[in-house]
């Protein structure tokens, strides 16, 4: 008997080394990888390790960029865990469906939700959740609502993994159902579907939501509902929501605690017409606070307003702060000096931006700059930028920024020799073809304008019909 006391306690000692030791590494690859290795190559898999040690790498790896690790893990342990014989829990089996959400493997979750009925778990919510998350992370709706509606007690949780999943595919409508048949809708649940709504480009249904949530059902608004109702405001130009969340920010302390959400209302200001409370916004952050994002935030906001000087100056203080300004803040700079006819400083810019910080110029770069000197009336050098765009660069949006100043500027040899280079790239857009005809019209050569015309209807461009509010 004490033998085989002294036997058990050796092993259970190993066990609780090993589980110490997986614990501590469980956020380092190579270092689990290493452990796993280890078990094999000892033979300690086949008979040292309990579930709770496995459960320990099956999160990882469902957790990891090869969640396939895990269920190879699981179909080696079925097969090859001799002694004691493994029965995996309501853990293992919700890491694995973790996996599945992870790869979006719907028949992998059809496998395991058949596992997890023939071992008993059909009443287990916490592997329901996970279950019902892999198939709503599939956009397999039925048999998420037959795993929804198969439960027999349901958290906040699981209701709000199934909004989650609705709003994530689009379907706000079935979301907002939920919503309403859902006992006590927290937050998180409100919060789901007004990103949702924010992010398929509704701000108007984001807006509403989000003051019902607020002014009707009292529920308050997370740093997390704000960042997600900040952008419909904008394209609204809600001022006075703005206004309004402004001051609950203040009052509730997310002002001060989030630098995301200073930096946003900053943001949301400026593209609410409001200047003067954006710049108010940025000086009420502490200096030791704002970070790059703060910065970009209030340089772009003076040049969306046209206000290149300011915008240029705080560029300046960014620097001494010791910040290194990266491609966005550059493009915020590049558009103060288009807007504000800065054509030289926009030039030297761009030349910091490629040669000192060793930045490569995107499509965005190079369009502010033919937008900058085809403003000033520098149609010569803009051409000669735009033809020197590389190839993997360039796109159509670039030549018919040139073709606009062309037009603006009555250049008719070079909008000619533009419109040719756009038709090379697209010919079904009907705009292309209008703004020639108006460069033609415009100095009098009728019948090119009529030349245009007919070509435009026998290539079948399309206008994109004018709208208006009156």
């Amino acid at each position: 008997m004490t033998l085989n006391r002294t036997i058990k306690q050796a092993a259970h000692l190993q066990r609780r080394n090993l589980l110490s030791l997986l614990l501590q590494q469980q956020t380092r690859r190579s270092a689990m990888q290493q452990l796993h290795s280890h078990l094999i190559t000892t033979g300690a898999h086949s008979h040292c390790m309990d579930v709770t040690s496995w459960n320990v790498l099956l999160r990882h790896y469902s957790l990891g960029i090869f969640p396939q690790e895990a269920f190879l893990l699981f179909r080696h342990l079925r097969l090859h865990h001799v002694y004691p014989p493994l029965s995996f829990d309501s853990f293992s089996f919700s890491f694995l469906l973790k996996a599945c959400a992870n790869l979006q493997h719907r028949e992998g979750g059809l496998q395991l939700h058949a596992l997890t009925l023939k071992l008993g778990f059909e009443f287990h919510v916490y592997v329901h959740t996970v279950l019902l998350n892999v198939y709503a992370a599939c956009g397999a709706f039925l048999e998420a609502k037959q795993v929804f509606d198969e439960m027999p007690v349901r958290n906040s949780v699981t209701w709000n993994v199934f909004i989650t999943g609705l709003a994530k595919w689009g379907e706000l409508h079935l979301a907002c159902s939920l919503l309403d048949e859902m006992p006590m809708p927290t937050v998180v649940s409100w919060t789901t579907i007004i990103d949702g709504y924010t992010r398929m480009n509704q701000p108007k249904q984001a807006l509403a939501l989000f003051l019902t949530m607020f002014l009707d059902e009292g529920i308050k608004p997370t740093e997390i509902t704000l960042l997600a109702i900040f952008p419909a405001i904008s394209n609204l130009g809600a001022l006075e929501i703005c206004q309004l969340i402004h001051t609950y920010g203040e009052k509730s302390g997310l002002n001060a605690s989030d630098i995301r959400i200073r930096t946003s209302l900053l943001d949301t200001y400026a593209k609410c017409g409001c200047i003067e409370s954006a710049s108010r916004v940025f000086g009420e952050i502490a200096a030791k606070s704002r970070n790059l994002v703060s910065w970009t935030s209030i340089i772009s906001a003076f040049a969306m307003h046209g206000m290149a000087k300011e915008a240029l100056e705080n560029f300046e203080r960014m620097q001494k702060e010791c910040l290194k300004p990266n491609r966005i803040t550059f493009l915020s700079v590049l558009n103060a000096c288009s807007h504000g006819g800065l054509v030289e400083e926009g030039l030297k810019f761009f030349t910091k931006m490629v040669n000192e910080c060793q930045i490569s110029p995107d499509v965005k770069h190079y369009g502010c700059l033919i937008d900058m000197l085809g403003r000033a009336g520098r149609l010569d050098e803009a051409e000669k930028m735009a033809l020197e765009i590389p190839d993997y660069v360039v796109n159509v949006v670039i030549w018919r920024t040139l073709l606009g100043a062309c037009s603006f500027h009555g250049n008719v040899e070079m909008g000619a020799r533009v419109t040719r280079k756009i038709l090379e790239m697209e010919r079904k857009y009907g705009g292309d073809y209008v703004l020639l005809s108006n460069i033609f019209a415009g100095v009098g050569r009728f019948w090119d304008v009529e030349r245009v015309r007919r070509l435009m209807d026998e290539r079948n461009a399309s206008k994109v019909p004018g709208l208006s509010f009156f």
